[in-house]
């Protein structure tokens, strides 16, 4: 490689180094009483442990509101291992993930900027299902009866905020029609494409009573739309035993978290279908966060053998129907429709907005489903574990201990130890990018991985400038024996890196909390290292080179 393209390189990863490690400030689009607004968060890009900095307590029980829990001491250990799982995947935190008791689990997350974000992942129960919806129009025929109970509920109980909803002008029929008429962009599952000619299937008339009166028939098969200022007195309206009881036989309700907008006004989706899912998220193996250009944010999924030939036999028997996809009792964009049988392979489309949701998502569905559900009993912030004094001694003994370095390199190397010294202040910045780029927390264990590979660095360039001098000793020009030292020291760098990379590895890979987060910065660590004591020092000595043409020895 010729000398400016050398250069070019070493700028544009500097580049991008300050690029990723420059604070910046994003907008993340998250939902609040059924609207989705955008939040202004500021990103720190290299974030501090529990010893260094502190973090986030939970503490997490088995919540038995809905259902009673048998065996809580076996379900607690199950749900322990599937919330490391996600901890883990969360992010390089080097968290504490513990069992107190029979029914506790503790989570101590580090340097986390999102505490709500890190609450929603470890509670989230992760059921995916896939329901037909409905064709029957059932809840059309089941209204009168349900109006008939809202009516005693609504004279007991007042709609929300004291008003009572407001019966549909002709203006707002009109401008209802016209949104739910409007060709809006289905979600896609594999090979499902949306069917233009499915509309206005349910036709339902509102009625005016007190459940009739808020919802709105949409375009597919059980599809209704909610004015968001109705959405909490339809959800009580729900969750009453008489109205639960009253709702067509073999048929379920389930809110979506899409919402669509007209004249002003948002409208919350909600969907009727069949009781009995086709499959299960039991069978998934996988599911991976993406982006497309015509979908927004997609999580693809992959079902194993079984559960493929099951989502084969299940969507080949309802092509031309629409499929919602359901995680945790909530349908995942507007249901698709199946246009042809659907293997192992699909997606759910989220739209577009924050790709965290799409990555969250995929996430907690690889890590698994909640054996049981848990709630947050506790969350408090907690303190540097070490201690400040032990913080302050640790940065003191650190900073003395590169000052010592950047001294003997430069006594005992002189101009060649000068080189050595840019080198290693850019594998300093790499190293660090490269965690930020992982988005890796900085601890006591991943100080000691970088000061390690730290010590590797300065190895190497060890190794090749004794080289060098070996060829300065036998009469060979500056020039010459800078080549035969890089390509003699070559085979013991690399050999002594790929072996470090290795044990590296396997940490990473069997170990947790504390050892893995040593085994991500020494990796880290060790890929800047290969690239500056090669290529950056080699660089620095080809525009010496250039420059000093006419000098016979080297400073070394």
């Amino acid at each position: 490689m010729s000398l400016k393209y050398r250069i070019a390189l070493i700028v544009a990863l500097i580049a991008a180094s300050a690029w990723v490690l420059f604070p910046r400030t994003t907008t993340e689009r998250v939902e609040r009483n059924g609207v989705f607004v955008y939040d202004t968060v500021k990103r720190v890009p290299l974030k501090r442990g529990l010893d260094l900095q502190g973090g986030m307590h939970l503490t997490l029980e088995v919540d038995e509101s809905k259902r009673p829990v048998d065996n809580k001491t076996e379900a607690i250990d199950r749900a322990l291992k599937v919330v490391r799982t996600r901890i883990d995947q969360f992010g390089v935190s080097e968290p504490v993930v513990q069992k107190a008791g029979n029914d506790r689990i503790i989570v101590e997350l580090p340097g986390v900027d999102d505490p709500q974000r890190a609450q929603e992942v470890v509670q989230k129960s992760a059921f995916l299902q896939f329901n037909i919806t409905d064709k029957t129009n059932a809840l059309d025929k089941a209204l009168p009866r349900l109006d008939a109970i809202a009516k005693t509920l609504a004279s007991a109980v007042p709609a929300t905020g004291g008003k009572t909803a407001a019966k549909p002008t002709d203006t707002t029929k009109n401008a209802l029609q016209g949104l739910f008429n409007t060709d809006t962009t289905h979600a896609k599952t594999d090979s499902t494409k949306k069917d233009s000619t499915k509309k206005d299937t349910a036709t339902a008339p509102v009625t005016g009573g007190a459940f009739s009166k808020l919802v709105h028939p949409g375009q597919m098969p059980g599809e209704y739309f909610v004015d968001n200022t109705d959405v909490l007195t339809l959800t009580r309206y729900l969750a009453d035993s008489a109205i639960k009881s009253a709702l067509p036989p073999g048929k379920e309700i389930f809110w979506s978290n899409d919402s669509s907008a007209f004249n002003g006004t948002f409208y919350r989706s909600l969907y009727v279908v069949d009781s009995r899912p086709i499959i299960t998220g039991e069978y998934l193996t996988d599911a991976r966060a993406n982006t497309s250009p015509t979908e927004g944010n997609i999580v693809e999924f992959v079902l194993n053998n079984e559960g493929g030939r099951r989502f084969r036999n299940e969507t080949g028997k309802h092509v031309k129907d629409f499929m919602a996809i359901i995680l945790d009792n909530t349908v995942m964009g507007r249901p698709p429709v199946i246009n042809s049988a659907i293997g192992t392979h699909g997606q759910i489309t989220l739209g577009h907005g924050d790709l965290q949701a799409a990555q969250d998502l995929s996430l907690v569905l690889r890590a698994g489903a909640l054996p049981v559900p848990l709630k947050v009993a506790e969350v408090t912030n907690i303190g540097p574990s070490l201690g400040q004094d032990s913080i302050h001694s640790s940065i003191i003994a650190g900073l003395l201990a590169i000052v010592l370095v950047v001294v003997i390199m430069l006594v005992y190397y002189r101009f060649s130890g000068l080189l050595a010294v840019c080198g290693l202040a850019l594998y300093v910045v790499y190293t660090f990018a490269a965690l930020a780029g992982f988005d890796a927390v900085l601890t006591l264990p991943g100080l000691a991985g970088f000061i390690l590979s730290l010590g590797i660095a300065l190895d190497a360039n060890v190794l090749i400038f004794e080289r060098i001098r070996e060829e300065l000793d036998r009469g060979k020009s500056a020039r010459l024996a800078i080549d035969e030292g890089f390509r003699h020291a070559m085979p013991a760098i690399v050999d002594s890196n790929v072996s470090s990379a290795l044990t590296a590895a396997v940490l990473y890979q069997f170990g947790t909390g504390p050892v893995r987060g040593f085994a991500v910065t020494l990796l880290a660590g060790l890929a800047a290292t290969l690239f500056t004591s090669i290529f950056a020092v080699r660089t620095f000595y080809m525009i010496w080179l250039t420059r000093a043409t006419d000098k016979q020895t080297l400073s070394i």
